[in-house]
């Protein structure tokens, strides 16, 4: 069995941050490929913008930099939670990534089968019920490294500022 890493690689910090900016660059756009399905089922779209072109490419970077970071956490590992952390805090963190990881995959599936397949029901799923479980779950994982970094000072949030170099 091979031993868990102390810390992130240089690549899965590189991905992680590559991806924080796509989604960041996702849902700042969000509001012009809303306003492109309107007009495209009204008849009127004329073409993609900056803003649908933006909504686009950064979503389907999303789900790209997702798997690959899946695929090197399941070659490399991730590191262990402190091993004086909480259990109810550890089941918190662990439910957040699981979800974050999920939305990563199904925000982008959803929003290519609304735009790219004419799916209404799957761009309903993607806006109204994926959406704001996204921002709750990326609240809770900002939330959740603001409090080991300045308040715990545990390790934990400078393991996405520092690589380990170990493996």
């Amino acid at each position: 069995m091979t031993r868990a890493p102390k810390g992130c690689s240089p690549a899965q910090i590189t991905l992680h941050w590559i991806g924080a900016a796509a989604l960041v660059a996702a849902f700042v756009s969000h509001d012009s490929m809303l306003a492109a399905l309107r007009a495209l089922r009204e008849g009127a779209y004329s073409g993609p913008d900056a803003g649908v072109l933006t909504h686009v490419i950064a979503g389907l970077a999303v789900l790209a930099l997702a798997l690959w970071r899946l695929s090197l956490r399941a070659r490399r590992g991730a590191p262990p939670p402190p091993a004086d952390e909480p259990r109810l805090a550890r089941a918190l963190a662990r439910a957040t990534h699981v979800a974050l990881h999920a939305l990563m995959i199904a925000l982008p599936v959803t929003g290519a089968a609304a735009w790219f397949g004419g799916l209404r029901l799957a761009g309903e799923i993607h806006g109204e019920a994926l959406k704001p479980v996204l921002l709750i779950a990326v609240a809770l994982h900002v939330a959740g490294a603001l409090y080991h970094g300045l308040w715990l000072r545990s390790g934990v949030a400078a393991r996405m500022f520092r690589p380990d170099r170990a493996r």
